[in-house]
């Protein structure tokens, strides 16, 4: 599969605002983050409210939810938002590094849109100093 890189998430994780439990059923993490995004075609900032949650199940299997969104300006230079929503699933109680995602991208960008809303896209996450570093590429055949 080639890509074509198109986003690089800087996703900062403050420690003490992480929520933990484990039940009978198995364990639930939430992840509040921030951070900055740069690339070809946006750059901004991580919007307050944006969550990792990750359920592991009793089978042991990890489902990673991050939902998110990104504020600056597109490729135009035109103000925009870019909302993810971005999966992962991970079985043996262990995350590959990078570990893959699917992310679903939608913008209030007219020039982003047809883009971002029609293309496949893939992502990437590599754990870093202040917390994770996300890639998104497009899927490109």
């Amino acid at each position: 599969m080639a890509k074509k890189l198109v986003l690089t998430i800087h996703v900062t994780i403050d420690r003490n605002d992480i929520t933990a439990f484990e039940g009978p059923a198995g364990s639930v993490v939430m992840i509040p983050f921030g951070g900055t995004v740069e690339g070809e075609i946006f750059n901004g900032v991580v919007r307050p409210g944006g969550v990792d949650t990750q359920v592991v199940n009793m089978s042991g299997v990890r489902h990673m939810s991050a939902r998110y969104c990104l504020q600056g300006t597109d490729n135009t230079g035109e103000p925009c938002v870019i909302y993810v929503d971005n999966h992962g699933y991970f079985a043996d109680g262990e995350t590959p590094h990078p570990f893959k995602t699917v992310p679903e991208l939608l913008t209030s960008s007219k020039a982003l849109a047809p883009y971002l809303h029609r293309k496949a896209f893939v992502g990437e996450g590599t754990p870093s100093e202040e917390g994770v570093t996300i890639r998104i590429f497009e899927v490109v055949e």
